[in-house]
């Protein structure tokens, strides 16, 4: 069975994936992906129609987010659970056909919106059938591609909004048009390329919604010293991004003498102030999710995926591994919603009372928590760095990690930056250099962590004031450079976010997405200044002169 796709930085040879994902998904994985994303813009042909008769859309723009936010490079490896995901999504798509039929309405007449499949064999033929490549013109499927993976990026983020009670209608909605958009023949490249930049637009709306309902819901982070060592009680451990995952586990492991600790991009719920009241939150364990296949081996205890970011695991721990969410591995435990929102976490404790303590792999602790209202609280300070000549330049290095060896440009590159420049971090990329001793300038720690990829907002954020504050025209007047890392479509939708913000010069790498075709590539260098890097030594040069 054969495959092809080129969603994520880690691309076989930087074209595509036809064989076996080097993420680790299997060719049935992937091209079942592809056939839920088809059947999903099924789903949302039907919603267009559905909006005009005053037909109820909730259910098929809450199908539309999930297949999205599933669908994300290392969320989800399941075969049996994305076939059951394509079988909803045609009895929904069919249920709405239904009642647009009895409204009296124009029927959509794509295939998307009328394939049928009677058994397994024919889903997988479908399946191949639909993939990325049917897009024959490579511009028009590069388009196309960029507007579906900045949506992939935008429902992952617009999801942990939600699971908090926070919803933007308008972004919802934009999701299921931009999925139409992309069946249209008939749409030129300036108006896929409009449409790319539509995604920016409403990528800052989702990321602004998420950055409101993490703050009200927990306060605004707080600069804090982070443990990094381990306690001997026995553990559980939490990855990926959901932070009401986290505060619901914090609230059920309080007084069983289970001890809770992040990893990766979890890391920053150390920072929230609603966090610290649990005496058993230890600190943060481990490092960058590429490296679980160690780090899950030695916690000893249950591990609990809240999102994206899951390795293929090893036998040694797949036992102890949970999902909950979008993730989903074969042999994987299951934690499900429950019919209230909430999600009963006692097996994984009682999973942990059974196992020994971490083992510990590092002491010390590293300090974060600088999300745009701590930083803004010390503007004055900041300015008068800049203005003093104390602060030469920030560097914004925020986005993905990744287990590629060129990615240690991003430590060297860390390393290589003048004493007078600080930089300016969300994202798993941080760990390439935020265990570093690079120092402070007049107090302010070189490296300032924001927290999570979708903390990239308070970036912008950042960014937007201190332009007014400096009293500029331009945001590129500014004395910050971009110097971004991307892995997945998260990353993907913080890119044209930025764009659309109208920051320019962004140099990204390692590499440049295997996606974009060279034309398209083009239309970004030539409006945007987007750049691959190169070698720390001639980048410094570009960037410092």
């Amino acid at each position: 069975m054969s495959m092809f796709c080129f969603q994520c930085q880690e691309a076989a040879k930087n074209v595509g994936c036809t064989v076996r994902g080097v993420c680790g998904k299997d060719a049935e994985v992937s091209n079942l992906q592809d056939l839920l994303i088809y059947t999903t813009k099924g789903v949302a042909l039907h919603l267009l129609e559905a909006r005009k008769h005053d037909i109820d859309t909730a259910a098929g723009a809450e199908f539309i987010q999930a297949s999205l936010f599933a669908t994300i490079t290392n969320a989800n490896f399941d075969p049996g659970d994305f076939l059951e995901r394509v079988q909803a999504g045609v009895a929904l798509r069919d249920g709405l056909r239904k009642e647009l039929a009895d409204a009296g309405a124009d029927l959509p007449q794509h295939d998307a919106a009328v394939w049928h499949e009677a058994d397994d064999a024919g889903m997988a033929a479908k399946a191949t059938a639909v993939g990325v490549l049917q897009t024959e013109n490579e511009d028009v499927r590069s388009l196309r591609e960029l507007v579906i993976y900045g949506l992939k990026g935008m429902a992952a983020y617009h999801s942990h909004a939600v699971n908090l009670g926070y919803t933007k209608q308008e972004v919802l909605d934009f999701m299921a048009d931009a999925l139409v958009a992309t069946l249209d023949d008939a749409l030129s490249a300036d108006e896929l390329t409009a449409l790319v930049l539509d995604n920016g637009k409403f990528g800052v709306e989702a990321m602004a919604l998420l950055d409101e309902a993490n703050t009200t819901s927990y306060g605004n982070p707080e600069i804090t010293e982070v443990n990094l060592g381990v306690r001997g009680n026995p553990g559980i451990l939490i990855s990926g991004h959901d932070l009401k995952d986290m505060e619901q586990l914090l609230e059920q492991t309080a007084g069983t003498g289970v001890d809770v600790y992040t990893h990766s991009e979890m890391l920053p719920a150390n920072y929230y102030p609603a966090f610290k009241k649990y005496d058993h939150f230890v600190g943060n364990y481990g490092n960058s999710w590429w490296k679980q296949d160690k780090e899950f081996a030695s916690f000893n205890g249950p591990i609990l995926m809240t999102t994206n970011c899951i390795t293929p695991p090893k036998a040694e721990y797949l036992d102890r591994m949970y999902g909950t969410g979008e993730t989903g591995y074969p042999g994987m435990k299951r934690v499900q919603l429950n019919a209230d929102g909430s999600k009963d976490f006692s097996q994984l404790i009682e999973h942990a009372k059974q196992l020994p303590a971490p083992t510990s792999i590092e002491e010390g602790t590293l300090v974060g928590g600088f999300a745009h209202n701590q930083v803004l609280s010390l503007a004055d300070k900041i300015v008068e760095a800049v203005k003093s000549g104390a602060v030469r330049r920030f560097f914004v290095m925020a986005g993905c990690d990744g287990r590629m060896k060129d990615r240690d440009y991003y430590t060297e590159f860390a390393e290589a930056l003048p004493q007078d420049t600080i930089i300016l971090t969300a994202g798993c990329a941080k760990y390439r250099y935020n265990k570093l001793p690079l120092g402070d300038i007049g107090g302010i720690p070189r490296v300032l962590d924001a927290g999570q990829c979708n903390d990239s907002y308070s970036l912008a954020v950042v960014a937007l004031k201190l332009k007014e504050v400096l009293d500029l025209d331009d945001v590129n007047e500014l004395p910050i450079s971009y110097n971004i890392a991307w892995y997945e479509q998260k990353a993907v939708i913080v890119l044209l976010a930025l764009l659309y913000l109208g920051v320019k010069n962004i140099h990204l790498g390692p590499t440049l997405p295997a996606f974009l075709s060279p034309n398209v590539a083009n239309v970004l260098v030539d409006n945007f200044g987007i750049s691959p890097i190169g070698k720390v030594d001639e980048d410094l040069h570009a960037f410092l002169g």
